[in-house]
């Protein structure tokens, strides 16, 4: 079916509300937009679904899940997990209420239990969820740090990670096997309750997270002598974040925690940024300046769903200083695995888990303590999955996990990273490193002097509608065909292929295997410990260039960065 044929389906068939029905007539005479909108069916990936609110295939609306939510349940069905039962979250954006609950009912419909939040959670408190009520699966309902007109769906398994092979692709297909959006079932909302099949989540929930986060702390007795003396400023920005992290500090020991009152409130409008990314410098504009009123040490921030981190923090010259999310999971990176050492000892099957657009100084780090350095592809589900290979061969113990996207996790309770944890582990280090007359900024300083300058960066071409993702596709195609023998000042040692899973030496052409599964990626290693990246992204409508360098110093690392990141910027743009 053609997309104007889609189009017509939506516009007259009475299955489709009027408000649905409604928006689309609106359209009628703008064949570009709608195209945009049926040119193809939002597509269920690896990692779920993201897409902008509207009417359509292309769109998130309550029909696309519904679609997404039966193939889920026919999956489920066909595993025999059914009694298990669904744990479903939700954050602060438009539409996530709503979506909570057509997938809960849809379920429901099928005979499996919908565990559902009450309110908004944080996205690894529904991780924690999926494996404390024993589910077969999980949703949350969040577009993450996206713009406020996105929102989406990740879809988790049993082990509380999302979904990785086999479980991806199963579920990938029998979400695209429902063709007709009439044939997915749904009921009363009260009918389902009163079955048994729609559970409100208790608060017992939130207690027994908020147990599993005490448990990661290493240093209790630096809090109990210097919280009180720390000063920290928070901007949930507007989402999940406000309610776990203010009540894991407080309870613990750090009651001077200012929230910027601006971005409090849940608002799916993120009405004081245009992108509530804490990767944005925007969005710690209002934070900075409470911070400067208040003399904060730290200034913490947290997107929408709660799974990343920004961070700034105070120098010893009263300078406030931005922790890029490398920088910040090298900071506690080092700190978890130095305390782990000094308390009990690093076991022999230790390891240290990121991505391979993270950081070369996490493997330094790991490299400094001796434990084992573990890379993957890019997204936290794969270092989830290499915590239950651990624990399914009693094999490899998990010290660290984190990734360049300002996301990490500390201990084994969420198998997806955690802003909340992560939050706390912060404001931990910094009363350690305040017993020892050093800020954070110190430490951060103390580990570059020891291992060396790195400087990573990210530049994110945006590439909107089809037209955009043909241009990417392109790009990946071009660049896939060439084999460079420098970029820039560095020659190329190597080019590792993951979609052709090849890694080819370009001073042998020895060609060997990744290790890795088949994704779209193309990574370059280059000498003098410099390294770039290329790759869709799995989230948004843009082309994503990595790259990251070793200096002498940070002016020297500086230098080198912005040369790279030239060459690379070139290299794209000339791709027409």
């Amino acid at each position: 079916m053609g997309y104007l044929e889609s189009y017509q389906e939506w516009l007259t068939n009475p299955y489709f509300d009027e408000e649905t029905r409604a928006e689309l007539a609106a359209i009628r005479d703008d064949d570009k937009e709608i195209k945009e909108r049926f040119y193809a069916d939002l597509e269920f990936g690896t990692g779920g679904l993201r897409g902008i609110i509207g009417a359509g295939t292309n769109r998130m609306n309550k029909y696309v899940v519904r679609k997404a939510t039966q193939g889920m349940a026919n999956f489920i069905k066909k595993q025999g997990t059914e009694a298990m039962g669904v744990a479903i979250a939700h954050d602060s954006r438009r539409m996530s209420t709503e979506f909570a609950d057509e997938a809960a009912l849809t379920l429901a419909a099928n005979g499996i239990r919908a565990y559902v939040f009450d309110t908004l959670r944080p996205t690894p408190e529904l991780s924690f969820a999926v494996r404390y009520y024993g589910c077969t699966a999980g949703i949350n309902v969040t577009a993450s740090h996206n713009p406020p007109e996105y929102n989406g769906y990740k879809a988790y398994w049993a082990d509380g990670a999302q979904i990785t092979p086999p479980y991806d692709t199963g579920i990938m297909d029998e979400v695209k096997a429902v063709t007709n959006y009439a044939d997915c079932k749904t009921m009363d909302k009260a009918a389902a309750k009163a079955a048994g099949l729609y559970v409100t989540i208790s608060v017992e929930c939130d207690a027994a997270y908020m147990r599993e986060l005490k448990k990661q702390i290493k240093r209790q007795d630096c809090i109990d002598a210097v919280g009180k003396d720390i000063t920290v400023v928070y901007n949930p920005l507007h989402g999940a974040g406000n309610v776990p992290v203010r009540r894991i500090l407080a309870e613990i020991g750090f009651p001077n925690v200012y929230v910027v009152p601006e971005q409090e409130l849940p608002d799916g409008n993120f009405p004081t940024v245009s992108y509530p990314n804490p990767e944005a410098a925007e969005c710690f504009e209002l934070a900075l300046k409470l911070a400067k009123e208040k003399n904060a040490d730290l200034v913490l921030a947290t997107d929408p769903d709660s799974d990343r981190l920004g961070v700034y923090v105070k120098d010893a010259a009263g300078e406030y200083q931005c922790l890029t999310g490398n920088m910040s999971g090298c900071l506690l990176a080092d700190y978890e695995i130095r305390q782990w050492k000094e308390q009990k000892g690093l076991p022999a099957d230790g390891a240290l888990i990121s991505t391979i657009v993270s950081t070369n100084l996490a493997g330094a780090i790991a490299k400094k303590y001796g434990v084992e350095f573990i890379e993957t592809l890019t997204g936290f589900k794969y270092i989830g999955e290499q915590i239950k290979k651990f624990e399914d061969t009693g094999k490899g113990t998990f010290l660290f996990g984190f990734e360049e996207s300002y996301g990490c996790l500390i201990g084994t309770h969420a198998r997806d990273k955690d802003a909340v944890v992560a939050s706390m582990a912060l404001c931990e280090a910094a009363a350690y490193y305040k017993t020892q007359g050093k800020t954070l900024w110190d430490a951060m300083l103390d580990i570059y002097n020891e291992l060396g300058y790195y400087k990573d960066n990210i530049i994110s071409i945006t590439l909107k509608g089809l037209d955009g993702l043909e241009k990417i596709q392109k790009i990946m195609s071009v660049l896939r065909e060439e084999e460079p023998k420098t970029l820039g000042a560095y020659r190329v040692l190597a080019k590792r292929d993951y979609k052709l899973d090849t890694v080819k030496d370009m001073e042998t052409g020895a060609v060997t295997a990744t290790g890795l599964p088949n994704s779209n990626v193309l990574y370059y290693d280059l000498e003098d410990n410099a390294w770039c990246c290329v790759r869709p992204s799995g989230t948004e409508p843009k082309i994503k260039l990595y790259y990251g360098v070793k200096g002498s110093s940070f002016e020297d690392a500086a230098a080198r960065s912005e040369a790279l990141g030239q060459v690379l910027s070139d290299m794209v743009n000339a791709i027409d």
